[in-house]
């Protein structure tokens, strides 16, 4: 069974931001860009009942579409530098999706992932890089940002154990639904009444 995970895709603009910043940087090993993504989740070599059962359950999730955008870079790993990424905005209902892909893991009978959720696009894998050159290469790029992005789904991708960084092949696609508008008169504030006085 190939390697699985879920994630975000990156639309096309953004992508095509992220392809800027690519070369610069001696050692690198660039992503290709239909290969960007935002990983949720690493499962990993799973049986295909554990990945029909993880299917079965990833597509009851009910969450509304949300807005991303990247922004800044960095680097993993400070004294021996392995990966060059995006950062991407803080939004809660990327956090809670995450979360909730999270237990159904582990209901399911899956380790806790022991990572902390980082979201975060890897744009290179750094093989013998030196760090003053991935630092030289980060602080001229620092002010990296994309417009935001409306989030409509998200994706269950699988990978060749052999390779990092794809290529990537989606196996399952799950759509959040439209955010629902608040009704206006949910949403006004009681003002009090003036005094005619």
């Amino acid at each position: 069974m190939p390697r699985l995970f879920t994630a975000l895709e990156i639309p096309r603009n953004a992508a095509l931001s992220l392809s800027l910043l690519r070369g610069g940087l001696p050692g690198a090993r660039w992503i290709d860009v239909e290969n960007y993504h935002i990983t949720l989740r690493f499962i990993g070599d799973v049986d295909g009942r554990t990945a029909d059962e993880i299917v079965d359950r990833l597509d009851r999730i009910d969450r509304p579409e949300f807005q991303l955008s990247l922004n800044g870079i960095g680097s993993f790993g400070s004294k021996k530098p392995h990966s060059v990424w995006a950062g991407v905005t803080q939004a809660p209902e990327m956090y809670a999706l995450q979360a909730e892909i999270e237990r159904i893991c582990q209901r399911i009978g899956l380790p806790p992932d022991p990572r902390k959720f980082t979201p975060h696009v890897t744009l290179a894998r750094l093989k013998s890089s030196r760090v003053d050159d991935v630092v030289h290469y980060l602080a001229g790029r620092g002010d990296f940002h994309t417009a935001p992005f409306t989030v409509t789904r998200f994706v269950l991708l699988s990978s060749k154990e052999s390779v990092g960084g794809g290529p990537y092949l989606t196996e399952e696609v799950f759509p959040l639904h439209e955010a629902r508008a608040v009704s206006s008169f949910a949403s006004m504030e009681l003002q009090p009444a003036k005094s005619m006085l």
